[in-house]
């Protein structure tokens, strides 16, 4: 060991084995239909300034841990918004408007998503307002605004932003692109979902014969998570061992599937990893993670920006990778998982395995990036 064996111990909150695991293709391809993931990639695809993003091997990674080869999807170069949300909230943009110049978009977010809207909103000529809550850098918040964007500044969490959203929308008949979808709102969260699968669709051009073991996978409200399973029923042969990974302090996926049903959580302190602190899973994600997840795990801050230099220095692969704080946790949760034997020997970790790390976004705030990777 050399990367990894300073002393330092990689730590991780908890670990739990779904009880109502059933991975069933069928099921999981009526929430999100194969239409839908196939339109998504069509019109995705098409767009000006399309390519698929980098798919890097961590081989210095892979040799430590005696894997046989850990593999990370680079959204940092996804468009030029720095995301692998650049592919939801834009192509639901597209859907809803249908080619209408004269409606209004609007969105609640905690930036990357909203980014996405504002951008697709610029693609196609539409207006658009974004909510944010104060705690939204204003780093973030300009980054919408010179996509054109008004941007409305809320009191208080995510929630709030997302009342006064629905509140102000509803009353000026704007068209409401949120990923997260509610009873009678599950079209557009869908939309979303179906424009993350097209990262699936690359994997499986991308990894060459290789059959991926397990995937790690991000879940705030669990729409790219859910996604990525649904691009797994509907691009894979095989089906990998799936994990999800959150902060602890907001780990609602872990709790729902810990009980069956869809867990509340009180965010009392907001995480570093702030794209994936939301306190309740959204219902369309909900219904294909609920049994098709495996395991879940829940992680700290504390190596969260260290994961995001060792990965800025090249010290995992070959190239520097540019990873947000949101992309650090896949990497964490394998290093912890092989470094706890009795984890290690129940995933089903060793010298055969090829894992899917999804890094998904760069430096989307690149004072807090920059902040974090000086520590």
């Amino acid at each position: 060991m050399t990367i990894l064996s300073n002393g330092h111990l990689w730590k991780y909150s908890e670990f739990i084995e779904n009880k109502n695991f059933l991975f069933d293709k069928n099921k999981i391809l009526n929430s999100l239909s194969k239409k839908d993931i196939d339109d998504a990639y069509l019109s995705i695809s098409s767009w000006k300034g399309y390519s698929p993003t980098p798919l890097i091997e961590l081989n210095k990674l892979s040799k430590e841990l005696r894997l046989n080869k850990i593999f990370y999807k680079d959204e940092s170069k996804r468009f030029d918004l720095k995301s692998f949300k650049a592919l939801g909230g834009a192509y639901a943009v597209e859907k809803v408007s249908k080619g209408n110049k004269d409606i209004v978009v609007a969105t609640a977010t905690a930036g990357n998503h909203g980014r996405s809207v504002a951008w697709g909103a610029r693609r196609l000529g539409l207006k658009c307002k974004i909510f944010i809550s104060e705690f939204v850098s204003d780093a973030r918040g300009q980054a919408m605004a010179e996509l054109g964007a008004d941007v409305v500044k809320v009191k208080g969490n995510y929630e709030k932003s997302l009342i006064e959203c629905i509140k102000q929308s509803t009353d000026s008949n704007w068209q409401i692109v949120q990923d997260v979808a509610w009873k009678d709102y599950m079209i557009v969260p869908k939309y979303t979902m179906a424009g993350y699968t097209v990262m699936m669709k690359e994997i499986v051009d991308q990894i060459n014969q290789n059959k991926i073991s397990h995937i790690i996978l991000q879940a705030g409200v669990g729409g790219m998570a859910g996604a990525m399973v649904a691009g797994i029923a509907r691009y894979l042969d095989n089906v990998p061992i799936t994990i999800t990974v959150e902060p602890d302090s907001a780990a609602c996926v872990l709790e729902s599937i810990r009980t069956g049903k869809i867990e509340k959580i009180d965010i009392k302190r907001e995480s570093l990893m702030g794209g994936m602190s939301c306190g309740e899973v959204s219902l369309v994600p909900w219904e294909i993670l609920r049994n098709s997840v495996k395991y879940c795990l829940s992680l700290p801050d504390d190596d969260i920006a260290k994961t995001m230099k060792l990965l800025g220095n090249a010290s995992f692969s070959e190239e520097k990778i540019i990873a947000g704080e949101n992309s650090a946790p896949g990497v964490i949760s394998l290093i912890t998982s092989c470094e706890n034997e009795k984890i290690k020997e129940k995933i089903g970790l060793n010298k055969n395995s090829n894992v899917m790390i999804i890094g998904c976004e760069g430096d989307t705030d690149q004072a807090m990036y920059q902040k974090l990777v000086n520590q």
